[in-house]
């Protein structure tokens, strides 16, 4: 029995390399193809500019820490001792001795505690809970940038697959075209050059089929680029069908779309830095006032020109001490003064920085409503016109087959329909990508 199952083990074993080699291939494949989503995951945890940011978020929260130990007493303690060699007095006899080794040693501690100094203390660990927040508004607003780009780079992939699709297509009906033509020409319906011109078409659809790769491996290149990824990983995308995405546009209340896009974190981060800005203010005006402090000492000496022993001496030297100190600023170069100026014109500039932020995501959702609807209309139209060019080339086609019609008229035709199809793609994801742009200033997360 246990030799049937150690065989049987063996077997497995055995089997297992060619199992990772069949297996394990099909299932990196299948996971070298990236959603939208797992794009924007793993730039938001990768990004070298959020990354830096982060630890921008982490130094705040020392610096807020460390705000709020100001208000516990600082404690010092201090121990030293001396040496000297000289002429020195004999404390029994009064006689003058030269070259005499002294040491003395002596230690002390002392605490201190600030109980008044204008409420700056207090502001202080406000401002510095403000700048946390400004720094983790930073972070949400790189994330929404770069969300806004990875998606702007997607669907410039997947509008470079159908233009590769339609030039593909293209070059195959060409292809089509040419052994209906070559027929012709040796049945003698039509002249030899007809076949030379359609040759020449073919030639221009292979340079149409190249250029339409080269978009789209430049499409994923900068993608990957976004992503920070290595070069030699293999990187593709999951295709989306955004036909259902296609939608009527029937316009967006720009007021409306404004007040909702206001808890974006460019905004909320202008408002946190007028909110510093005051505090700063209030600091700089509390540097102003008088501050009072209260502290506490305890110290003792030993000295080697005295009979008694080290620990007798410190015990009978003991020096504690308790004080309170009020410390009036008078005059002082205009420091304070000039302090108080320069935070009131922060202030100001805090004020402005937040209305011209303000004004620009105004104008921001302005515009993408009016893009948003230029699109929608020339994607109706470009999509009429795709239609009528069909229409027209299948009717000049026919004509060409019976040999009714040159080959420059059917080249031209031609030429015209693949053109009208790459505008309707084009026209096509860049209205998806308008509308998502409007849902991200709804406050929707951008996704496919």
């Amino acid at each position: 029995m246990e030799k049937k199952l150690t065989l049987h083990i063996m077997k497995i074993l055995y089997k297992l390399p060619l199992f990772i080699l069949i297996i394990v291939p099909s299932m990196l494949s299948s996971q070298s193809r990236w959603s939208l989503e797992d794009c924007i995951r793993h730039a938001w945890d990768n990004n070298l500019r959020i990354k830096q940011q982060e630890l921008a978020i982490e130094q705040n929260e020392n610096n807020l820490e460390q705000s709020r130990l100001n208000y516990y007493p600082t404690l010092n303690a201090s121990v030293s001792h001396s040496m000297n060699w000289g002429r020195s007095v004999n404390v029994q006899d009064l006689k003058i001795i030269e070259n005499k080794l002294s040491q003395s040693t002596s230690a002390s501690a002392r605490a201190a505690i600030t109980l008044f100094e204008g409420f700056t203390k207090d502001n202080e660990v406000k401002s510095r809970g403000v700048q946390l927040e400004i720094s983790q508004r930073e972070v949400e607003r790189l994330r929404n940038d770069i969300s806004v780009e990875i998606a702007r780079s997607y669907l410039q992939i997947l509008l470079s697959r159908e233009i590769v699709k339609t030039a593909e297509q293209s070059i195959a009906s060409a292809r089509e075209q040419l052994s209906r033509t070559q027929k012709m020409v040796d049945a003698g319906s039509i002249a030899y050059s007809s076949q030379l011109e359609v040759e020449a078409q073919l030639a221009a659809e292979r340079v149409q089929v190249v250029n339409a790769h080269n978009q789209l491996r430049s499409a994923l290149l900068n993608l990957k680029q976004l992503l920070d990824l290595d070069g030699d990983i293999e990187f593709d995308i999951k295709d989306v069908d955004v036909d259902f995405l296609v939608k009527e546009f029937i316009g967006e209340s720009v007021p409306e779309l404004y007040g909702q896009s206001l808890s974006l974190p460019q905004i909320k981060s202008a408002e946190l830095s007028l909110k510093n800005s005051t505090l700063q203010l209030a600091i700089a005006k509390g540097r102003s006032m008088p501050s009072v402090s209260f502290s506490a000492g305890y110290g003792s000496y030993y000295a080697d020109s005295r009979e008694q022993s080290f620990f007798d001496q410190f015990n009978e030297n003991r020096n504690p001490s308790l004080g309170f100190g009020l410390n009036i600023p008078i005059f002082n170069n205009y420091q304070v003064k000039t302090a108080v100026k320069n935070a009131r014109l922060g202030v100001r500039s805090a004020e402005i920085e937040m209305k011209s932020r303000q004004q620009m995501l105004f104008k921001e959702i302005q515009q993408a409503v009016n893009d948003a609807s230029a699109y929608y209309q020339r994607y109706l139209a470009s999509g009429q016109n795709v239609k009528a060019m069909e229409e027209s080339f299948r009717y000049v086609q026919q004509k060409f087959d019976i040999g009714i019609l040159n080959a420059t008229d059917y080249t031209v035709a031609k030429a015209n329909l693949f053109k009208a199809q790459s505008e309707y793609y084009q026209t096509k994801y860049q209205y998806v990508f308008q509308l998502k742009i409007i849902d991200f200033y709804k406050g929707i997360p951008i996704s496919l």
